[in-house]
């Protein structure tokens, strides 16, 4: 029998018989279990503990902490909860049950309409199952004998999805139950003991709305009781910060059908903008950023040249002008390529920095739009940087440096790196892929940061770097990237002279930091609960007459205030001192300035801290400067 060559996580090589199972290789007392080793990783693939291995190669062992481990988790539990509604539904059909962040889902096609008064059932199910301790067994089929037995079965799903293939396919076994399914998955239904039924929503077979709605039915598990309680208050607390619940408290934003997918935002909202825009431009200003701006609206060939209509015209919006065909800008970067071939440039000038706070159009289905964090039309804070071959690396790094500043200027110090290597439907050769894979590498690694290779993932024209801040509940948002273009500057036939005299053809950095301005004001709502650093406050501080005798003064306060660039307003309700209070802290507003006979009398008021109370007595002076240094140093409370 062949032997295989296995090098495992301690570093120690071993050679084991082919066909021998991962499990029978755990070394370092790791043990099976829930809480322990859930699947094995064969170089990059994930394994089955108990599938037997037929080549040598690095082989490590992965638990829930794992992403690797998660999915086997979640897929596994995707499967118990199946597996429990066709045992108490069996008119039910199953599509498809995939993990996603935080759990999974099934989609059902059911007579039965489900609802969360169903959940509880299902629960109790899928905890007889668990309790069963079902082992999950791996079989590989032919293709005509998968489809024999899913047209045995009666389930058109699965029969349409293995007519669609042309290849040996895999089902797993629980028990009676058997699904087609690639896998990998856990040893045994009593591995997940601990899972909650969250929803349930529609969704389109295939994600085609000319197909049938189907039921979606989301939930997620976890290996400890802990964890599973720690998500369960995650998703609560989520729900208190949501940004639209928000948007519409606070008066920020609103959508309306005349428009769907576009956020109208109100004056307090655009004040946020504003903010975010000022630092955006006057920081890019100090990099040596040269801002512009390209329309919205161009002829549809840029959109061939740029290989934007291969690629994407699925989500564009297309017009005719004047017999012309035009087409709503998905993307800034061929309009900045038009602005850099109007100059004749040399390597003297490279790096040349464009910047552009641009607004694009893509088309979304209505199903998927979702307050600001999904939209149709939203405002990217778009740069392209035009670089030599050899300052790719050092100009990426740049970036890098960048975007952690700025994340770090609103709050956020916990980030994840990922670095998306060539997708299959890309354009440009394989040596320009190689190069551009390779400078973002070194770019990273020179700046001695961990990152996570996503094989695939990159954009049709490079390779990127994509970045992922945690909010103060523990999520985690992608904002920022880093592409690298060695494609669209030659489609564009964009050069420089080099110090040769000869032309050469520049390399494109495409980045945006913040990503998009509506997701990013969004995810602040959200990790803020609405509760903005002060500098983000659309409204810092509200005076608080105490009566209409105090309401002279008050108003002098006012504007004593405002003169220092403080955003203060003035409450000239007549109402009671606790109601005016309440209601300050309602709609979040930082500080209060309440002026009673005394405060009037004495030239002073009373400073206020949300969440925090009453400061003591203050010179209108002495309020402005606190005010001040705490809007001007960002401070983040």
């Amino acid at each position: 029998m062949a032997e295989l060559q296995l090098q495992l996580e301690s570093g120690k090589t071993v050679t084991a018989p082919a066909g021998s199972k991962p499990i029978d290789l755990l070394d370092d007392g790791r043990k099976v279990g829930s809480d322990g080793v859930l699947a094995a990783v064969l170089d990059d693939q994930i394994w089955d503990l108990h599938r037997p291995l037929l080549t040598g190669g690095k082989l490590r062992f992965v638990t829930f902490e794992d992403a690797e481990g998660k999915f086997v988790f979640w897929h596994s539990a995707a499967h118990l909860m199946a597996q429990a509604i066709k045992e108490l539904y069996p008119e039910s059909l199953l599509a498809i049950g995939p993990p996603i962040a935080d759990g999974f889902y099934y989609d059902i096609d059911s007579p039965h309409a489900f609802s969360q008064e169903d959940f509880p059932e299902i629960e109790k199910k899928m905890k007889e199952i668990v309790k069963r301790n079902l082992p999950l067994i791996r079989k590989e089929l032919e293709r005509d004998e998968a489809l024999a037995l899913f047209r045995k079965m009666g389930d058109s799903y699965k029969v349409e999805m293995i007519e669609d293939l042309n290849e040996s396919l895999t089902v797993y076994e629980q028990g009676e139950f058997v699904d087609l399914c690639r896998g990998p998955h856990v040893d045994r239904t009593g591995r997940i003991k601990h899972f909650k039924l969250l929803s349930v929503a529609g969704a389109y077979w295939r994600g085609d709305e000319k197909k049938k709605m189907l039921q979606r039915l989301y939930a997620t598990a976890y290996p400890t009781k802990e964890q599973l309680e720690e998500h369960l208050t995650r998703i609560e607390e989520a729900k208190k910060r949501d940004h639209r619940k928000l948007g519409r408290e606070l008066d920020l934003f609103s959508f309306h059908g005349e428009a769907p997918g576009s956020a109208f935002f109100h004056p307090k909202g655009q004040i946020i903008w504003n903010e975010i825009e000022a630092y955006w431009r006057k920081k890019h200003e100090d990099a040596g950023y040269q801002q512009i701006r390209t329309p919205f609206l161009m002829n549809e060939t840029l959109w061939h040249k740029s290989g934007h209509y291969d690629h994407y015209r699925e989500n564009m919006y297309f017009s005719v002008v004047d017999e012309q065909n035009f087409a709503l800008k998905p993307m800034n970067c061929p309009g900045h390529c038009l602005i850099y071939a109007n100059h004749q440039i040399s390597y003297r000038d490279l790096p040349l920095k464009y910047a552009e706070l641009g607004t694009v159009h893509r088309h979304e289905k209505s199903g998927v739009l979702h307050g600001l964090f999904r939209v149709r039309v939203f405002t990217q804070d778009d740069a392209h940087i035009f670089v030599t071959p050899d300052q790719i690396e050092e100009e990426a790094a740049k970036v890098v440096q960048f975007i952690f500043e700025m994340y770090r200027d609103f709050g956020f110090e916990d980030f994840r790196l990922e670095l998306s290597t060539r997708p299959e439907s890309r354009v440009g050769t394989d040596e320009m892929w190689d190069k551009g894979e390779a400078a973002l590498a070194n770019a990273l690694n020179s700046l001695n940061l961990k990152y996570q290779i996503n094989e695939g993932d990159g954009a049709f024209y490079g390779p990127k770097i994509d970045f992922h801040i945690t909010d103060a509940i523990g999520r985690s948002w992608q904002c920022g990237t880093v592409q690298c273009d060695f494609s669209m500057p030659d489609l564009f036939n964009l050069d420089y002279i080099g110090a040769d005299g000869e032309k050469h053809t520049p390399v494109m950095i495409h980045r945006a930091l913040l990503g998009s301005l509506e997701r990013f004001i969004g995810i602040l709502i959200e990790n803020y609960a609405g509760d903005l650093p002060l500098w983000l406050s659309p409204e810092q501080i509200r005076v608080l007459p105490i009566s209409d005798k105090t309401l002279a003064y008050a108003t002098q306060v006012c504007e004593e205030l405002k003169a220092q660039g403080i955003r203060a307003s003035l409450d000239v309700r007549d109402e009671k001192l606790g109601f005016k209070i309440r209601d300050a802290e309602i709609h979040k507003v930082p500080y209060m300035a309440v002026i009673g006979p005394k405060e009037a009398e004495a030239g002073r008021l009373s400073l206020r801290r949300r969440k925090e109370g009453d400061l003591g007595a203050q010179s209108v002076e002495s309020t402005a400067v606190r005010l001040r240094e705490e809007i001007d140093s960002r401070v983040v409370h």
